[in-house]
């Protein structure tokens, strides 16, 4: 197999910082530094790609943060709260080295709690345009090794049969040598769209093999993809908690329920933590908008799938549905109290009205 003669690798750090930012406020704020990211489409074909709210694009420069530990830094910034930081270095080189790379950056501490800082530093500054901001940030990171070039001509198939060893010990992270179980795993789910192109992404990392220009359309998608998966994990813990929490609020309780502010504030909570949530996670399911465009598509579905989005998403959709079923329960049990209490006011006063009669002050 011929020598790498151009590649890169990219280390993404997302960072849940906020529930909203200003997009519109945060480009007034920075000036022209900032630019909105656009996707380029790899087929051919009419399609339709484009953020509904497209993300706010600056690079490190722009911050007077031009590199972090050899690597050139981009920032990307989602209207739903998210800050991905994007760390990329070339690489030029045999497949040894490159492999040696990646088992470096795959999770690396060092280079994470970096980025955090760099990430705070961040919403620190545009603080102004970010709503309802984190104390603590929940992350995501991944690693993205892109090749764009050999020293001689090769195809997806070649590569496939030559390097699936290397590619997938690449894409895991691993410094002993891989069952062939393992990568018959990893190399089953891959994508080709032309002959001289793949992508094989797993959980944490992935590998892609195109041109300059469907490399940066498959990192968009990788990245949108993590964005996602941050999203809905927050939503996931942040619903776990206040589950938690208004249960503990709600056996407390007393009897007659109508004379518990706390009662009625929980029930008020619980209904509006459900708008939020829904409205929240229906924006960021529907931030990408992909029609025609196959690549794009199956490529996202394959990210997806290798993240477990799905399983996430399935568990906010079932803690969206609880809280729904004890807002209604919280609500029916209000107005049952309420009628006890309207019954029991309703007796006192009958009994009220005999004990007046029979004492002769009512005739």
């Amino acid at each position: 197999m011929s020598a790498i003669t151009s590649a890169s690798l990219t280390a993404f750090y997302l960072f849940d910082v906020a529930e909203v930012i200003d997009l519109t406020g945060l480009r007034a704020t920075i000036g022209g530094g900032a630019i909105n990211a656009r996707l380029t489409t790899k087929s051919a074909a009419p399609s339709y790609l484009q953020y509904t709210a497209p993300p706010v694009v600056v690079e490190g420069d722009a911050l007077d943060i031009a590199e972090v530990d050899g690597f050139k830094l981009r920032v990307k910034f989602f209207d739903y709260g998210v800050v991905s930081l994007a760390l990329t270095r070339p690489f030029a080189g045999e497949w040894p080295e490159l492999i040696a790379l990646s088992q470096d950056y795959i999770e690396n501490a060092a280079l994470e709690q970096r980025a955090e800082k760099i990430a705070r530093r961040i919403a620190e500054r545009f603080a102004a345009v970010m709503k309802a901001g984190r104390a603590s940030y929940l992350s995501e990171d991944y690693l993205v090794v892109a090749v764009t070039g050999f020293s001689a001509a090769t195809t997806a198939d070649v590569l496939v049969s030559t390097k699936a060893s290397e590619i997938v010990t690449l894409v895991r992270g691993e410094r002993q040598r891989l069952s062939r179980q393992e990568q018959d795993e990893v190399m089953s789910n891959r994508l080709s769209y032309l002959a001289d192109d793949l992508v094989v992404p797993t959980w944490n990392a992935a590998f892609v093999y195109d041109t300059d220009a469907g490399v940066q359309a498959a990192l968009e998608i990788i990245e949108f993809a993590n964005s996602q998966l941050l999203e809905f994990r927050y939503y996931d813990q942040l619903l776990d908690d206040e589950l938690g929490r208004i249960y503990v609020q709600l056996e407390k309780s007393p009897r007659f329920m109508l004379l518990s502010r706390g009662y009625v504030a929980a029930t008020s909570h619980l209904h509006a933590l459900f708008i939020e949530v829904n409205e929240i996670t229906d924006r960021t399911e529907n931030a990408l908008k992909m029609v025609g465009d196959i690549y794009s598509a199956r490529l996202f579905r394959l990210t997806a799938t290798r993240l477990g989005l799905a399983s996430w998403k399935g568990s906010v959709k079932e803690k969206l549905e609880t809280l729904d079923a004890i807002y209604r329960f919280a609500v029916e049990q209000l107005a049952v109290s309420r009628g006890h209490f309207l019954e029991l006011t309703i007796i006192l006063i009958l009994v009220l009205e005999l004990v007046l009669f029979f004492l002769g002050i009512m005739t």
